[in-house]
């Protein structure tokens, strides 16, 4: 383990040692949960014959490149976290740079999986670790992050080139998919920690409801919403889209009311306006896991009839979902009975289907997109009879249109939802309605 005076310029009182008392106001994992993923990931290491597993992460896409060290480690930074999985031995985290470590690192005090825990200061002493124990001969498994959005690992290329030259008789194993596999079922303690996620973004769905008015601009709104979050004990993380305004517009003007908009197009300061459509899209964080949330108000007394009919259709598609997400079923068999009752109704869709969810999004495996549309990890092409275990975790993407009225305007529907017995169980449970307010 490395010494902490070996890199803080003032002395340590001896004896002394992080506090644990900030462990009574934060989520953790147990033992036993450590242990689970510990062992399983080793046996994997095992079947691949690999001999340890380099860790390469950084803050790409919404925290999401920090996901595969978090999960094994229970360490995630907004500065970057590398580390090294070894078969038998406990592994070593580089996480933060020296002076966020004087005179202790946070890890030390809000979680007990990990106990090296050492500044970052380059690649060299990872290399040192690799070559003291002699894993400089031998097959490594090489880890960053890759969704079905981000196709590819988010390694950079520098870093592999410093390895491969330092290591030139290692073997480097693309390793990514390991991760995936181990993280697709989640255990008990996942799904409280999704749940308490998705409690508290239950919270944030009245407050959309209930706080929207008229001449409120939109960053109003939006940080009304964040605030929601970070005081019911989310993590400062915003993964959020939103995009609000007139439902009636010249049609020569088009606006973005089909799933929301990136920053920084939102959130503006465009006041809100009776007759405006605000729909949103959010993520809850809690321990590192997300909890996945679409939704849709009308500002107004009364939505157009068109909206409402759009609406419920979103609904019968949601409950479609829970119907179809079973165990034993196939991705095939749920994606085309949840589009079937848009199908029927002759909307067309921005995304319909579902993706993994859980410490990312989206997970594997995803299917939101028409096959033969959009990349191949976008629609469901080569998974076609992936079957759904317990224990899945899946988010909603039911955003509709109705191109005979208004090619865009439409509802963003979708809750988290988690697969159980002979039907799929809603984690944030939003409202079945559409919202007239303010």
């Amino acid at each position: 383990m490395a010494n902490l005076d070996s890199y803080t310029d003032h002395d340590i009182p001896s004896g002394s040692a992080a506090t644990k008392k900030i462990m009574d106001y934060v989520p953790r994992f147990s033992g036993a949960e450590k242990k689970r993923r510990w062992d399983g990931v080793r046996e994997k290491m095992k079947t691949a014959n690999l001999d340890a597993l380099v860790f390469l992460g950084n803050d790409t896409f919404f925290d999401m490149g920090l996901v595969n060290v978090r999960y094994l480690t229970h360490i995630g930074s907004k500065a970057g976290t590398n580390a090294l999985f070894f078969l038998d031995e406990d592994p070593i985290v580089w996480n933060a740079l020296p002076h966020q470590q004087r005179p202790t690192n946070v890890h030390h005090h809000t979680q007990d999986w990990t106990s090296d825990i050492r500044p970052f200061l380059g690649l060299g002493d990872m290399i040192s670790e690799l070559q003291s124990r002699g894993i400089d001969k031998e097959r490594v498994g090489l880890i960053g992050f890759s969704s079905s959005i981000v196709t590819t690992p988010t390694l950079l290329h520098k870093d592999i080139v410093t390895l491969e030259e330092a290591l030139p008789n290692l073997e480097f194993v693309p390793a990514g998919s390991m991760m995936e596999e181990m993280r697709l079922i989640k255990s008990e303690e996942e799904l409280a920690v999704m749940t308490e996620a998705s409690r508290i973004s239950r919270l944030v769905v009245d407050k959309f409801i209930d706080y929207p008015k008229a001449t409120m601009t939109e960053a109003e709104l939006w940080a009304e919403m964040i605030k929601t979050m970070i005081v019911n004990g989310a993590e400062p993380q915003v993964f959020f889209f939103m995009a609000s305004g007139p439902v009636e517009h010249d049609g020569k003007e088009l606006w973005h009311l089909l799933h929301g908009a990136e920053q920084p197009a939102v959130p503006s300061m465009r006041p809100l306006e009776k007759g405006d459509v605000i729909t949103a899209e959010w993520h809850v964080q809690y321990s590192g896991y997300l909890a996945a949330t679409e939704f849709t108000v009308y500002l107004g007394d009364k939505a157009p009839q068109e909206l409402k009919d759009i609406h419920k259709v979103n609904v019968e598609c949601l409950e479609a979902s829970l119907e179809s997400m079973k165990p034993g079923n196939t991705l095939r068999e749920a994606w085309e009975a949840i589009r079937a009752p848009a199908e029927k109704a002759g909307l067309d869709y921005v995304e319909l289907g579902f993706h993994g969810h859980g410490m990312a999004s989206p997970e594997f495996p995803t299917v939101i997109y028409r096959p033969g549309y959009g990349p191949p990890s976008l629609n469901g092409s080569g998974i076609e009879d992936l079957v759904f275990e317990e224990g899945m975790v899946f988010g909603n993407n039911i955003d509709l249109f109705n191109p005979n009225w208004k090619p865009d305007v439409g509802c963003m529907f979708g809750d988290m939802v988690v697969v159980r017995g002979n039907r799929a169980e809603r984690l944030v449970d939003i409202p079945l309605r559409l919202p007239e307010v303010g």
